[in-house]
């Protein structure tokens, strides 16, 4: 029904363009010229339903995908063919009820005109097709770039995970005779850690509330294993925590500040995590590694890619000769 009003909208403005360029020209009558406007009006509103039906057909029968050049000859031969057979009833059968005679020239001219008319609605109805299979272009593209940086982010944690577990277990190893009760903790928190990482490594979205709590957790088993060469402080603003972020979004941030720099009781690596308007931000003491054996500088970059796709606002990396701050847009 929409599109049959859209249809009555654009015959009437052309038929009311057609009537006062008539008018003022004086071309006709003005009684000839009512009759004009309305059987123009009529002829544009059936044709173009007819070449839309037509067009309608033609994508089942003979669709673009099977040859562009093939269909777009066959959708205008058809449409000029439907036209000269309008124009020929019109004119074979309204004409002599006309109390006017027509010009020549002008009638030769119309067999012309009823052509360009067809090849006009049709040509709307390719530039539609072809703006649509664009954007549909666009939509894909964007939808397999945001699989890809999935897959990639997702192939990052799985990486980090058995890093983060043998490391865990070699510190669990140590603590089980020299402090028995350290042990403990730090297995009931190891264990939270998986449970958290079990639950939500499906999941596009938690709570930065959530997050928090397993990334204390976490907090709590380095800062066993490196001891007072390493502190994580938190600073989260309370009406902060109901915003949303990526799962282990922190956990990778930490490792990976803890991987690129020197962590040791000469040169403790202080980490920082505080929230600043609607972003989270990871700050820590710059003191590089010369060497990362394991890293292939993709992870930021994943991390980036990802979040371009779930936010407006941008993952940010701030660097200086004494800190590196990387701002997480919170969802």
């Amino acid at each position: 029904m929409k599109r049959f009003i859209r249809t009555c909208t654009v015959g009437l403005a052309i038929s009311v363009a057609g009537f006062f360029g008539r008018l003022v020209s004086g071309q006709f009558s003005r009684e000839f010229n009512i009759i004009l406007f309305f059987a123009s009006l009529v002829v544009i509103i059936v044709s173009w339903e007819v070449l839309r039906w037509v067009n309608n057909n033609l994508n089942k029968v003979f669709p673009f995908e099977r040859s562009i050049p093939k269909r777009i000859a066959l959708q205008l031969i058809i449409g000029a063919a439907f036209a000269l057979t309008v124009r020929f009833l019109i004119y074979e059968f309204g004409e002599p009820r006309l109390s006017v005679k027509l010009d020549g020239l002008f009638m030769a001219s119309t067999w012309v005109m009823y052509v360009m008319a067809s090849a006009g609605i049709n040509a709307i109805f390719f530039t539609r097709y072809f703006i649509a299979r664009w954007k549909d272009s666009l939509v894909m593209a964007e939808r397999l770039e945001k699989e890809k940086s999935q897959v990639q982010f997702d192939n990052l944690k799985n990486q980090l995970n058995p890093h983060f577990l043998f490391n865990s277990l070699t510190s669990l190893n140590s603590l089980i005779g020299d402090n028995p009760a350290l042990a403990s903790q730090f297995l009931q928190h190891m264990s939270k850690v998986y449970r958290y990482v079990l639950q939500n490594k499906e999941k596009n979205f938690v709570s930065l509330g959530t997050e928090l709590d397993f990334i204390q957790n976490y907090a709590f088993l380095t800062e066993t294993r490196f001891g007072e060469a390493l502190k994580i402080k938190f600073d989260i603003a309370t009406p902060k925590l109901e915003k949303a972020i990526v799962p282990v979004t922190l956990q990778i941030l930490i490792e990976n500040a803890i991987k690129h720099n020197i962590v040791d009781l000469q040169r403790p690596l202080s980490i920082e995590i505080f929230t600043s308007e609607d972003f989270l931000i990871v700050s820590n003491n710059l003191q590089l590694r010369k060497m990362v054996e394991t890293s292939n500088k993709q992870g930021l970059e994943n991390l980036k890619s990802l979040y371009r796709f779930l936010s407006d606002k941008p993952v940010e990396i701030l660097c200086d000769e004494q800190r590196f701050r990387i701002k997480i847009p919170l969802l």
